[in-house]
């Protein structure tokens, strides 16, 4: 038995745990976590909380600690700082697992449309070091990359760190025998040093890479249990041997594998092909895939499929489809002949993808959304509009006007998804897409009644409405939907991060 005194101290202290669970969060529930007798360094106020994996759709308060949420509360909290969120959505930073765009510009444009992790998957890197230069006196938001296969044929072929156009021997020229095991060394290489798996731009090189290099690449992320980002060979209105030829490798060598940009290759056979995926995974396979919410194709005038094919046949578009992206302007024959052998590394906006494959893209249960953001560099310079308006997109046109998805759904697609796939790889990403305790402080308050994209072709920098604050690693980024500068949490993810 305790002494009096003890025990008197210890009801003491049981009451006064109880007089101090309105202000500090005490577990009273599920959705309740214990806190420390602190403050927080960041409190968000009145919120509607919402986490897509729990489930958890409600009024909570949420307090952060060291760049992680420490506890999600139904009752007030005590912050050294407090964003009130009345009125507000709550949820997960959007993960961008398809982006071009590693500048300093680019990194403003994605965080002002709620993105705070920004993943170059499909081209990739090579060396891993190199990836992020832009960010080497701080980054606001996260970056990383695969293991760019692009840069290591450009290695190995030409003895060149990476390709300025596309019309070069990377592009055209078959690999021996020899020089693919050299890239397989690379890749290996280039695996060890962080790269979040390989990146392959397959359609830009449809006549180069042989089915040895490839089944390399797959033999590769196989033994290393990485994803293959690909980039398939792009057949005419949809055809699908260039699915059938990543699904059967996928399958053979049970490496991880996604489709990038499916709607866009799919076109108009956007069902049959997830239907493919579907069964492939029925047997065994582990593959997914993901979809952009703006309809047209950006790239460089350079690549394979304008060069050396019949893209008019394959898009069913013509000249005055294509954009120029640095101006806007819409071309013509002779634009387009000026444009390939003046500026043959210039960018075009192909307008050739509808609506309706898009919907039947983000019906998909395990349909992911991404940016394919073009590079930015300076405002003066035009990009497609997929960098400022993806995400806010999906939540204004597909979650509240059409009402195709919950809001909900919406969330899980721009983060939960991206962070479920990634995380069976690197464990950095357990922590991220979710607003649980433990979880990063990566999180976006929107409103859901006004989101809406602003930004469109000719108009990319249009940044978005409804998109209030973001916050990074714990640390206010954007407030009140404009971007504080001088703050930089933002992390580079490699695959040893845990």
């Amino acid at each position: 038995m305790l002494p009096l005194y003890r025990s008197r101290s210890k009801l003491l202290l049981l009451v006064l745990l109880a007089a101090s669970s309105t202000q500090w969060g005490w577990a009273k529930n599920t959705n309740d976590t214990i806190a420390a007798f602190e403050a927080y360094d960041l409190v968000i106020a009145n919120g509607r909380v919402i986490d897509p994996e729990t489930k958890l759709d409600a009024t909570r308060h949420i307090g952060v600690t060291g760049g992680s949420i420490a506890a999600i509360s139904s009752r007030p909290l005590t912050g050294n700082k407090v964003i009130d969120a009345s009125g507000l959505a709550v949820a997960p930073g959007f993960i961008d697992l398809h982006s071009h765009t590693p500048t300093l510009f680019g990194q403003h444009l994605n965080l002002l449309d709620g993105i705070t992790t920004q993943l170059d998957l499909e081209a990739g890197s090579f060396p891993i070091v190199s990836y992020g230069e832009h960010f080497k006196g701080g980054a606001q938001l996260n970056y990383g990359s695969s293991v760019g296969h692009f840069a290591i044929r450009a290695n190995v072929i030409e003895g060149i760190p990476r390709p300025l156009t596309m019309s070069g021997k990377t592009w055209t020229v078959k690999a021996t025998a020899q020089q693919i095991e050299r890239m397989r060394g690379l890749l290996e290489q280039g695996l060890d040093n962080g790269g979040l798996g390989i990146g392959v731009l397959l359609d830009y090189m449809t006549s180069a890479v042989t089915e040895d290099e490839l089944r390399m690449i797959f033999e590769v992320a196989a033994n290393r249990n990485v994803p293959v980002y690909v980039h398939v060979r792009r057949g005419i209105s949809g055809d699908p041997a260039g699915l059938i030829e990543v699904l059967e490798l996928a399958k053979s060598t049970k490496a991880p594998l996604f489709i990038c940009h499916i709607t866009h290759n799919a076109m108009g056979n956007i069902g049959n092909w997830l239907a493919m995926i579907d069964q492939a995974n029925n047997e065994g396979a582990n593959i997914t895939t993901e979809t952009l919410s703006y309809a047209a194709g950006g790239t460089s005038i350079s690549a394979d499929v304008f060069q050396r094919r019949d893209w008019q046949t394959i898009f069913d578009i013509t000249y005055e489809d294509v954009q120029w992206v640095a101006t806007g302007e819409w071309l013509t024959k002779e634009t387009w002949d000026r444009y390939s052998k003046e500026q043959p590394y210039g960018m075009v906006n192909h307008h050739y993808v509808k609506e309706d494959w898009i919907i039947t893209a983000m019906k998909w249960p395990g349909m992911m959304v991404s940016t394919d953001a073009l590079p930015a560099t300076d405002r003066d310079i035009m990009t497609n509009p997929n960098i400022s308006g993806t995400f806010s997109r999906v939540l204004g046109h597909y979650v509240r006007d059409t009402q195709l998805l919950s809001l909900r759904q919406g969330l899980a697609k721009t983060s939960l998804l991206q962070a479920q796939w990634m995380e069976q790889f690197f464990p950095a990403f357990k922590k991220k897409g979710r607003l649980q305790v433990g979880a990063d402080a990566d999180i976006v308050i929107f409103d859901p009644a006004t989101v809406t994209a602003n930004a469109d072709y000719g108009r990319p920098y249009e940044k978005p409405t409804g998109i209030n604050h973001v916050i990074v690693g714990g640390r206010h980024i954007v407030d009140s939907s404009t971007r504080i500068e001088g703050r930089y949490p933002g992390k580079k993810i490699l695959s040893t991060d845990l």
